[in-house]
């Protein structure tokens, strides 16, 4: 069982570990995008999420937080100005971790870790206004449209589905007949 253990070693000591995890934030600041093994992926996803979440609060904290983290200014600022204002209307969840194979050198497990873009706004269509005509339908009409899909009869031209443990080709209940020796009497 995995009780209280915070994060993955990633094979380094802490202060080589810690260098790693700032470097790949920064590469995903800068470009959005990086590849890396799924492990690194996971653990850098963890930090760029609370990267854009300080991004949005917009303090001097919030800031001074972020530069602690990353130690790059343009990045910091990078983080505040566009990323942050990107991911206004989400809670949570700004990265995607995409797994692309396995490296040729190790067989570690590669993944692409990237930034999600930006939503577009999905336009709303027109309704058209019902016409006198249309509202005449009869009730059978209207009773398909509401039903789903399968009960209205998508599958009407298609054979019923055989019960379980029968065949396909089977043609109504057949009796299994047993080839059974025949006695000394019988054949006599």
């Amino acid at each position: 069982m995995r009780h209280a253990i915070a994060h993955r070693k990633l094979g380094r000591n802490p202060g080589h570990r810690k260098a790693l995890l700032r470097n790949m934030m920064n590469a995903l600041v800068r470009s959005e995008r990086i590849e890396t093994t799924v492990a690194k992926a996971k653990e850098v996803r963890r930090l760029a999420d609370r990267l854009i979440t300080l991004g949005k609060k917009d303090t001097t904290h919030a800031r001074r937080r972020t530069f602690s983290l990353l130690s790059d200014k343009e990045n910091t600022e990078k983080i505040f100005s566009g990323l942050a204002a990107r991911f206004a209307g989400r809670e949570g969840g700004y990265t995607r971790i995409v797994r692309t194979g396995y490296r040729a050198g190790d067989g570690s497990e590669m993944a692409i870790l990237e930034y999600l873009p930006a939503e577009e706004k999905k336009a709303k269509k027109t309704k058209k206004k019902k016409t006198a005509g249309a509202k005449a339908k009869p009730a059978e009409e209207a009773a398909k449209k509401r039903r789903p899909a399968r009960a209205a009869g998508k599958t009407a031209g298609k054979k019923p589905s055989t019960p379980r443990g029968k065949k396909a080709g089977d043609e109504g209940e057949k009796k299994k007949t047993t080839k059974r020796k025949k006695t000394k009497e019988e054949s006599g």
